[in-house]
């Protein structure tokens, strides 16, 4: 009984405006931009999600339902949050069981982007590695005993990657409530093979939404006043910190700022547990910044100084050194962001520098650069 009223809790039917919403995000043509000489394809993604789902049952695999997932459903069911959506996440529900199934699906992806090829290219001599290497910007399979998954995200220039992932099981499907949403798409789908009908008020897909924090009503309610909630932040790759730090600097707030002050030490204790080294935060801060600001340079600093701030107050697992390694990195390229929009602060607006620290000796730490001249403006340290 609990579980059935728990699953109802998650669930809710979208009204016509978020279907509306939908049918827009489903229909609009979105370029996947090619390498090299390769054309650009024209794809929307009703008739790639279609296809895919189409092959994948004829070569054998049951697809038992297909999601749009991540920020893009966020912005179905509610729009002008602060934030454009970016990737096209869409999930296909499949069986795994063995190596097979992966490199299927794959081929099938591959294959099917021969149908969105532009007339008058060659698809003979065009192979599924040439594929991949032209269109495919990222390639992920993960398969263990808790996760079986994959994802194929297909390139675009703008930053608004198709990402077509394939779950069989998966331990964490969202970081915080605003991004649990999940919208089965099959009703859509359906709909857009009948015979050609206006989509009105009237007459619409009945399209159903999932929540995966499992409570979708005050999931939905955290969205449309921009609050932060979350569970179990420990169980998160990188402890959800990276995108903590994105929904403050789009002026998101806390649910709650006591149990906040909490999580925010789990948040920054399993980032540092994934990415002890600095290089490997240097790379993937960095590639934070590059997939989720497109088109918003002038937010970068800001979000790496709140960035410095939440590891400056909230990180207890590292050693005093560690920690002011990982400071100066984030300063530093907060610094260089400053610099490639020309924006260094006047020295007349610095109250606060952030001076060389007592471990630029350390020899293990071979990143610190001190200027040979006299520079009057460090980084603020807020």
């Amino acid at each position: 009984m609990e579980n059935k009223e728990a699953k109802c809790c998650a669930n809710s039917v979208l009204s016509w405006e978020q279907v509306s919403r939908l049918n827009e995000v489903l229909t609009e043509v979105v370029p996947v931009h090619g390498r090299g000489n390769f054309p650009t394809l024209e794809v929307r993604l009703k008739d790639i999600v279609a296809r895919v789902r189409s092959r994948l049952e004829l070569s054998g695999i049951r697809v038992k339902d297909v999601r749009l997932n991540g920020s893009t459903a966020s912005h179905v069911l509610v729009q002008d949050i602060g934030w454009s959506y970016k990737d096209l996440d869409v999930i296909f529900r499949v069986d795994l069981p063995h190596e097979a199934e992966f490199r299927l699906i794959k081929d099938v992806v591959l294959g099917t982007l021969l149908d969105f090829l532009p007339e008058g290219v060659n698809k003979e001599k065009i192979t599924p590695m040439t594929l991949k290497e032209a269109y495919v910007q990222k390639l992920v399979k993960v398969n263990t005993e808790q996760d079986r998954w994959s994802l194929i995200s297909l390139s675009n220039n703008n930053g608004r990657n198709v990402e077509l992932k394939f779950v069989d099981s998966i331990r964490r499907q969202f970081e915080f409530s605003v991004d649990s949403f999940q919208i089965v798409l099959d009703s859509m789908l359906s709909y857009y093979n009948m015979p050609k009908a206006p989509m009105l008020p009237v007459f619409h897909p009945t399209v159903s939404g999932e929540s995966m924090y499992g409570d979708f009503s005050m999931a939905l309610s955290h969205l449309r006043n921009k609050l932060i909630a979350t569970k179990r932040p420990e169980e998160i790759r990188g402890g959800g910190l990276l995108k903590y730090c994105n929904l403050l600097v789009r002026d998101f707030r806390p649910a709650s700022e006591e149990e906040f002050k909490g999580l925010e030490r789990y948040m920054c204790s399993r980032f540092f547990i994934d990415f002890p080294d600095i290089g490997e935060q240097q790379r993937k801060v960095e590639a934070y910044l590059q997939s989720h600001f497109i088109g918003e340079e002038k937010s970068k600093y800001d979000y790496l100084m709140i960035l410095r701030r939440v590891v400056n107050e909230s990180t207890v697992c590292l050693m005093g050194h560690e920690r002011r390694q990982t400071l100066h990195l984030i300063s530093l390229m907060a610094f260089r962001v400053l610099a490639e929009q020309n924006a260094i602060p006047d020295a007349s607006c610095v109250t606060c520098y952030y001076q060389p620290a007592p471990y630029v000796r350390d020899h293990n730490f071979s990143n610190y650069y001190v200027a040979n001249q006299n520079i009057p403006t460090w980084l603020p340290c807020n």
